[in-house]
Formats: C-alpha cells, sequence, structure tokens
C-alpha cells in the first residue's frame, strides 16, 4: 500500500506540474492584449501606456521568465494580484468558491444516490418488458444537455410557480432552506447526465459479475439470490463505478461554470468567464489550476479507495 502511495504522489506531481505549464501558456494564447484592454477600458491607449503597464505587471519579460516568477510565487502560496482590482487572487477565488463546491457536491451527491438504484434496477430488469423503457430513460438523460434542461426547469416553475425564487445564490449561514431551494434545481440539472453514465455503467459490471464463478458458487451453495446480488456482485461491481465518480466530479467542476451563468450562481463558473474578458491573466492561471488540482485530487482519493474496496490492488 506504501508503495502505491508513493507511485501516486509521484504521478500527482507530475501532472499537476504539466498543469501549470499549459494554463500558463494556453491563457497567453487568448487573442487580445490584456494591457490594451484594460487601459481602453479607463483611458486613452497609447503605447506609452501599454508599455509602462506591461512593465509594472512583469508581461514584457520573457515567458518562460514569467512563468518561473509566477510558479516561484504559487509554490510560497502567493497567486498574485487581479490585474483589474488590485486584490490577491486568492482573496477572489475564496469569495466565490463556495457556491460552486455546495452545486458540485450536491449534484454528485444526487448523481450517486439516484445511480446506484438504478443502475440495479436496470440490470435486474434484463431480459424483461421494462427494459427498453428503462434503457430508453438513460440515453435520454446522457444526451440532454444540462444548461437546457435547466432553461426548461426556470421556464417551468417561473410559469406555473412564479412566486418561487430560483435564480442567484442565498449563504447557508444567511438561509439554510433559501440555499438549498436555490441549488436544488441547478444540482438536479448538472447531475443528470452523470446519473444516466454512472447508472448503466454500474448494469453492466453488475451483469458482468454475475456471470462470474464466485457467483454460481454462491448460488450452489443455496445464498439468496437478495444476498447473491448485493453482498457479492454489487460489491465487486462498485470498483469501476468509484473510479468513474471520481472521474465525473471532474466534470460537475467544469459542467458547472454554464449551470452558474444559467441560474446567476455567482461562483467560479462567472468568475473565470469575467477573468477571460478581462485576459485577467493572473486570475485566469490561478482558477484553472485550483480546478484541475481539485480534479487531480479527487482522482488520487479515488486510486487510494479503490485500493481498499479491492485489496488486490495494493
Amino acid at each position: 500500500m506504501l508503495r502505491l502511495l508513493r507511485g501516486r504522489l509521484v504521478d500527482l506531481g507530475v501532472v499537476l506540474a504539466g498543469v501549470s505549464v499549459l494554463a500558463f501558456a494556453f491563457i497567453r494564447l487568448i487573442p487580445g492584449d490584456a494591457v490594451a484592454i484594460m487601459l481602453g477600458a479607463n483611458a486613452e491607449v497609447t503605447p506609452e501606456r501599454i508599455a509602462a503597464m506591461r512593465t509594472r505587471l512583469g508581461l514584457d519579460l520573457p515567458i518562460h521568465e514569467q512563468y518561473v516568477t509566477w510558479l516561484s510565487g504559487v509554490l510560497r502560496g502567493d497567486f498574485g494580484v487581479s490585474i483589474w482590482t488590485g486584490k490577491p487572487v486568492i482573496d477572489e477565488i475564496a469569495a466565490h468558491i463556495w457556491p460552486t463546491l455546495q452545486l458540485t457536491v450536491l449534484a454528485l451527491a444526487a448523481a450517486v444516490v439516484l445511480a446506484v438504484p438504478l443502475g440495479i434496477l436496470m440490470a435486474r430488469l434484463r431480459g424483461r418488458r421494462g427494459e427498453a423503457i428503462v434503457q430508453a430513460g438513460s440515453v435520454v438523460g446522457l444526451t440532454v444537455p444540462p444548461f437546457w434542461l435547466g432553461i426548461l426547469m426556470i421556464l417551468a416553475l417561473a410559469t406555473f410557480a412564479p412566486s418561487l425564487q430560483l435564480l442567484g445564490y442565498v449563504p447557508f449561514s444567511e438561509d439554510p432552506l433559501g440555499n438549498v431551494s436555490r441549488l436544488l434545481l441547478p444540482a438536479v440539472a448538472l447531475s443528470l447526465p452523470i446519473t444516466a453514465n454512472l447508472a448503466r455503467l454500474l448494469r453492466s459490471t453488475l451483469l458482468e459479475a454475475m456471470q462470474q464463478d464466485y457467483i454460481r458458487t454462491a448460488r450452489a451453495k443455496g445464498v439468496p439470490a437478495r444476498a447473491v446480488l448485493y453482498r457479492h456482485a454489487l460489491r465487486n461491481a462498485l470498483i469501476p463505478f468509484v473510479t468513474s465518480v471520481g472521474i465525473m466530479a471532474g466534470y460537475l467542476l467544469s459542467g458547472a461554470i454554464v449551470i452558474e451563468q444559467v441560474f446567476a450562481i455567482p461562483g467560479l463558473g462567472r468568475l473565470l468567464l469575467g477573468a477571460i474578458a478581462e485576459r485577467n491573466y493572473p486570475l485566469l492561471q490561478a482558477t484553472i489550476l485550483l480546478v484541475t488540482t481539485a480534479f487531480v485530487l479527487v482522482n488520487f482519493l479515488v486510486d487510494l479507495l479503490y485500493a481498499l474496496i479491492d485489496p488486490r490492488i495494493s
């Protein structure tokens, strides 16, 4: 287990180093000059003003020197300051991260809670009359875009329940009920494709597990069918399921960016899109690095959980 942990930590470091390079380089490929855009919103743009601002922000240095300077600051916990507001980037991220985390966790929890019984139901319905209906429903869930479903939800509830507050965000500490009620619809819209994907995966792995020799042995010993399904087959079928949950968590983080725009949630999505429009390099770099690091760390924890579920891995 320790050898597995050391190997995963090395992989984690390599991936994060590569992500830092890509995040830093790709942002600079976005068309438009950050300094020209910033000055254009406040004063007449002249070459002298642009040159002075580029020097003050360190953008006149060679790109490799800019990267080394930025990375050394990140390793010290200094992500720089926002070009537009002058505030520390980490403070701006901290002010917007909680709505995104709430939305992602709620959507992931809803997807897992719904996918497990749906996957079991789909496996038990194999060859029966209701199988086609359930399969068709899962395909619809996979193909419906979350933002489109969110818009339909808003239109439907605005028509039939106009008094309900659907948009925006209320901190949990101020109004717990209002916080959950406003995040419920975006979480459901965001979790639908993930739920369908996980349910189909669990169905496939569960059907495969039911064909194994140890299942036939358990049946031959007279183990009840319910115990065979839940105690023996389901545990082994959950191994790839757990791995996929970790991967889906990363997709939920990226999908939350669009959903936040639909439901007017002031999370990382709105912050990231605003930073792109403003060419706010420090804020963009830090946000992308943070989201990617969260994705990599979730998968790292899933690898460890994988080893605990299946002792053969360790």
